[in-house]
């Protein structure tokens, strides 16, 4: 049962190479988008100061030039293909500001999509490091057996068929099947299961899993290339690049809407001077028009609630990645669960301790005995049985002699005594039971399970109560562990035994039928679901590098009640964008109606925009607020 020998100290396990993680400033965009608003910032003072012009005009051109240069080649680049980017439109809007003396607003309008474009550059360089850590998980190197003798060879370069030696403390370097030997491998990073799991000849094990102790023999079943692991980093990769920040309907609106004002511009400039206005008169008319019809109060209709939402969920332990994800968290219509480390915390604890009549023995009694000979082990079902007795406050006796033989369990000498700890032969059971005997004669047993989170029922209760459906399980664990957290959470759609392809294409069924799913997971095996999902939140505190880095939102603080709350202030978030954007359009079109139609003054015309900008602001910042975030549904779940 335990994965330590006393007489001969199993190795640490190698642990991966760190990932290397993208820094914020090694980014090109980030760094012009910072020089721009750096620049801003400094004009601004001077400028709403009253200083000369000369003080803040250099800081602003600065600003149009660090944020705005990037945008404008693209732009360009797209319209020699034909095509009208609304970045080159918002350039234009910008120096059209500039034209007629409203520098602060086009430098504005500049600094905010500088800081969206560095924004999904770094998006998308942290899914790339997440992506090469997975890769660190399997190792570079096997032992392959070649008749007597034993060679170390590159496992890119492994073929189906061959043979592995994989020692205690060592990861398997391919996916195949045990040939000989016997050991504990934690394969929790492809199935999730929160024990180690026993290997005998024939039983399947995984590239990238941990070997416990007990050497094992490994045939090659699957090409590197194919592997488990393999395929993880090949289905987020494909998830990833199906996530478009902006839908396709979104990007038509704003093509054609880019083309419109640029239309109407011209053609509130031309008309009048083709019947005789002024040049100067048809100027500020049309600057005039492009100064209302600009969407900066579109934008900021946008991002304000939005990002005031972040905010206020950051302040309550869910780290939310992106505006974008925000938006998505409000879409969605139904939800999944992975088990372990999401519905469970990963870790056993006892939960029942059953002394045999006639053993003479207690509860504790029992306890303290499986404490005292587990104490020396590292296994985790040891350290579960010696948590109980401590929090019990039960004497733990000093074991000698202490051994361990995988499979099979501990044997220590404790009071004089031989007291033998192993796992008894319950495979699929709901709980995991270990059997105590002294000097050969039964004592009891144990029995552990993966312990539920105590918020667990109420937060499925509350995303039942926001999709009108009950969520999902979706695990690698077996039947009977999953049926027990199902039934303790009041989820009735069941699905175990599942590897990571089966979870993502889970929720790709569910998305096909026209759902937008939650998936809610932790490991780097939820990691390809996290992924496909329509929004993933990870768990934080044992949450896996890749899951952290693929999913939408993290709960920082592991409760997992604040999944619904987020979900909630998300669609609270959203209602306040729509509001936003009617008011925004209502402020747009009255001011572009007046310029076409009658004579709008320019200072009013500029206060009217920059009114309803500063409006829309307001509106989305009330989302900061602590009331809103315990409307959001914290207290409810």
């Amino acid at each position: 049962m335990s994965t330590t020998l006393a007489p001969t100290p199993v190795p640490a396990p190698a642990r991966p190479a760190p990932v290397r993680r993208t820094r914020v400033l090694a980014l090109p965009e980030a760094r012009w988008a910072l020089a721009s608003l750096l620049a801003f910032l400094a004009a601004l003072a001077p400028d709403l100061g009253g200083a000369p012009a000369w003080t803040y005009g250099p800081l602003y051109a600065a600003a149009y030039a660090a944020g705005g240069w990037e945008p404008a080649r693209e732009g360009l680049r797209a319209l020699r293909g034909k095509t009208l980017d609304v970045d080159l439109l918002m350039i234009v809007a910008a120096l059209g500001a500039a034209a007629i003396g409203q520098v602060l607003d086009g430098a504005l309008l500049i600094v905010i999509f500088a800081a969206s474009g560095a924004l999904e550059a770094l998006a998308t360089a942290r899914t790339a490091d997440s992506v090469r850590g997975l890769l660190d998980l399997a190792p570079t190197t096997a032992t392959r057996l070649a008749g007597d003798r034993e060679e170390t060879v590159p496992t890119a370069g492994l073929a189906v068929g061959d043979v592995l030696l994989v020692r205690p403390g060592e990861r398997i370097g391919a996916d195949g099947s045990v040939l000989d030997g016997t050991g504990e491998v934690d394969q929790a990073t492809i199935t999730g299961e929160p024990l180690p799991v026993l290997k005998r000849p024939g039983d399947d094990v995984f590239a990238g899993t941990l070997n416990g102790t007990g050497a094992l023999r490994v045939r090659v079943d699957r090409d590197p290339a194919d592997s488990v692991i393999a395929r993880i980093v090949t289905l987020v990769e494909e998830a990833s690049r199906t996530k478009a920040p902006t839908q396709l309907f979104i990007e038509k609106i704003e093509q054609r809407y880019a083309v419109g004002v640029v239309a109407a511009t011209l053609a509130v400039f031309a008309v009048p001077l083709a019947f005789g206005a002024g040049l100067t008169d048809a100027l500020l008319r049309a600057m005039t028009f492009m100064i209302v019809a600009s969407p900066c109060a579109v934008v900021l209709a946008t991002m304000p609630p939005l990002l005031s939402a972040i905010a206020n969920a950051g302040r309550h332990g869910v780290l939310v990645k992106s505006a974008v994800a925000m938006e998505r968290l409000g879409e969605i219509d139904s939800a999944a669960l992975d088990k372990t480390g999401t519905l469970t915390e990963g870790t056993p604890e006892v939960t029942a301790v059953r002394p045999l009549p006639g053993s003479g023995l207690d509860e504790d009694a029992l306890l303290a005995l499986a404490a005292a000979a587990e104490h020396p082990s590292e296994h985790p079902l040891a350290r579960a049985i010696v948590a109980a007795a401590r929090t019990r406050g039960l004497r733990v006796a000093p074991a000698r002699h202490f051994t361990a033989t995988p499979g099979l369990g501990v044997t220590a000498v404790v009071d004089g005594h031989e007291i033998h700890v192993g796992r008894a032969e319950t495979p699929e059971g709901a709980e995991t039971t270990v059997r105590v005997t002294r000097d050969g004669t039964p004592l009891g047993t144990l029995a552990l399970t993966d312990r539920l989170r105590a918020d667990a029922a109420g937060a499925t209760a509350a995303l039942t109560a926001l999709t009108g459906t009950a969520p999902a399980l979706l695990t690698g664990d077996n039947a009977a562990a999953a049926a027990r957290a199902a039934a303790a959470t009041g989820i009735t759609d069941v699905r175990s035994g599942l590897l990571p392809d089966g979870k993502a294409e889970a929720v790709r069924r569910e998305e096909r039928a026209g759902r937008k799913v939650l998936f809610v997971g932790d490991g780097v095996n939820d990691a390809p679901a996290l992924a496909a999902a329509h929004a993933g939140i990870a768990m934080g505190r044992a949450g896996s590098d890749l899951a952290l880095e693929t999913a939408d939102a993290v709960v920082v603080r592991d409760e997992l009640t604040a999944v619904p709350a987020v979900v909630r202030l998300s669609r609270r978030a959203r209602g306040l964008v729509l509001q936003n954007l009617v008011l925004a359009g209502t402020f747009i079109t009255a001011l572009v109606l007046w310029d076409l139609i009658g004579h709008l003054p320019l200072p009013l015309g500029v206060a009217g925009h920059e009114g309803s900008t500063v409006l829309v602001g307001l509106n989305g910042l009330r989302l900061l607020r602590e009331s809103a975030w315990r409307s959001g549904g914290a207290q409810e779940a």
